[in-house]
C-alpha cells in the first residue's frame, strides 16, 4: 500500500475539496493518502500555518481558495518547493465565465448562504425525521417522496440523503400483519416509490441487527422463510399499486437516491421515457 500527503486547501468547509479529492483517489488501487485538511483559509496567517504544514509533510495540494492574493501565494510557494498544487475549481469556472459570457464573484463559502435553498434543506430534514417510520401520517400530502419496504431496507438513510438536497421524504414500513395507513390510498402528490432487498441479505443484516441489540435471533424477523415471505409480498403490494420498485441490495444510499430523484424528474417534466439501469427499477 503506497502511502502519500495529500493536503486539502479551502477558504470555506472543505466538502467540495474532500469529495473531489475522495472520488479521485478512489479511481487507484493500494494507494491510501495522509490527508490534511485545510479548511476556512482566508487570511494570511491562516495561509502562514498550510505552508508550514506542506512544508514539513511535502505531497499532493489540492485547493479551492478564490482570494487571488492567497491563491498566487500558495501557487508560488507549492513551485519553489516542488509539489504538485492543483487549483480544482478553475476549468469548471473558467468554462462557465466563458459560456455565460460574466466573470466570476469570486466569494468564499458562497454556496453555503443562507439563502431560500439553505432553508428548504433544513425545512426538509425537518420533515424526514418527523416522518420517519411511519410517524405523523396525517400530513403526508406535503411529501415529494414517501419509501416504502420491510424493516431494513435502507429507508431512513436515504430519506435523510434526500432531505440534504432539499428533498421532502417520508418513510412507512410494511410490517406483517399490520395495515398501511389509510392516508397512503388517498395520496396524488408524493412519489411513492417500493424499496427492496435480496431476502439473504436481509437475514444477514437483521442478525447483526439483532447482534448489537443484545435481543434473541431464534425470531421471526431473522427467519429465512419469513423474511423471502415478508419481500415477495411487499414486491406484489408495490406491483398492484403501479409503485416503481428499486432493489438496494447492491446499491449504496448515494445511489439509491439518485435513482429517486431520476424518477421525481421525469414526472416533474411529465414522464419522459429513460432506461433505468438493468435490474435496479422494476
Amino acid at each position: 500500500m503506497r502511502q502519500f500527503h495529500l493536503h486539502l486547501v479551502s477558504d470555506a468547509t472543505g466538502e467540495t475539496i474532500n469529495s473531489v479529492a475522495r472520488a479521485c483517489v478512489i479511481q487507484f488501487d493500494d494507494v491510501r493518502p495522509v490527508e490534511h485538511f485545510w479548511n476556512l483559509v482566508r487570511t494570511e496567517r491562516q495561509l502562514d500555518m498550510v505552508l508550514e504544514g506542506v512544508q514539513e509533510n511535502r505531497g499532493l495540494v489540492m485547493f479551492t481558495l478564490v482570494d487571488e492574493k492567497l491563491r498566487r501565494r500558495l501557487q508560488d510557494f507549492c513551485r519553489e518547493v516542488q509539489v504538485p498544487c492543483i487549483p480544482v475549481l478553475d476549468p469548471l469556472i473558467n468554462a462557465l465565465a466563458a459560456f455565460l459570457g460574466v466573470e466570476s464573484q469570486r466569494q468564499p463559502g458562497r454556496q453555503h448562504a443562507l439563502d431560500a435553498e439553505y432553508f428548504g434543506r433544513m425545512d426538509a430534514m425537518d420533515f424526514a425525521l418527523a416522518h420517519d417510520d411511519g410517524q405523523s401520517s396525517w400530513d403526508l400530502h406535503e411529501a415529494d417522496v414517501i419509501l416504502m419496504g420491510v424493516s431494513r431496507t435502507s429507508k431512513t438513510p436515504t430519506c435523510i440523503y434526500l432531505a440534504n438536497r432539499g428533498i421532502k421524504a417520508a418513510n412507512i414500513p410494511i410490517v406483517p400483519g399490520c395495515p398501511m395507513p389509510p392516508e397512503i390510498e388517498k395520496l396524488t402528490r408524493p412519489l411513492v416509490v417500493g424499496l427492496t432487498k435480496d431476502p439473504d441479505r436481509l437475514v444477514q443484516i437483521r442478525r447483526n441487527r439483532l447482534k448489537l441489540l443484545n435481543q434473541n435471533e431464534s425470531s421471526t424477523y431473522v427467519d429465512p422463510e419469513v423474511v423471502r415471505a415478508e419481500v415477495t409480498d411487499a414486491r406484489r403490494m408495490f406491483t398492484r399499486r403501479g409503485w416503481p420498485v428499486i432493489d438496494v441490495s447492491r446499491r449504496s444510499i448515494e445511489e439509491t437516491a439518485a435513482e429517486i430523484m431520476m424518477l421525481l424528474a421525469r414526472r416533474q417534466t411529465g414522464g419522459l421515457p429513460g432506461i433505468p439501469p438493468e435490474g435496479s427499477i422494476t
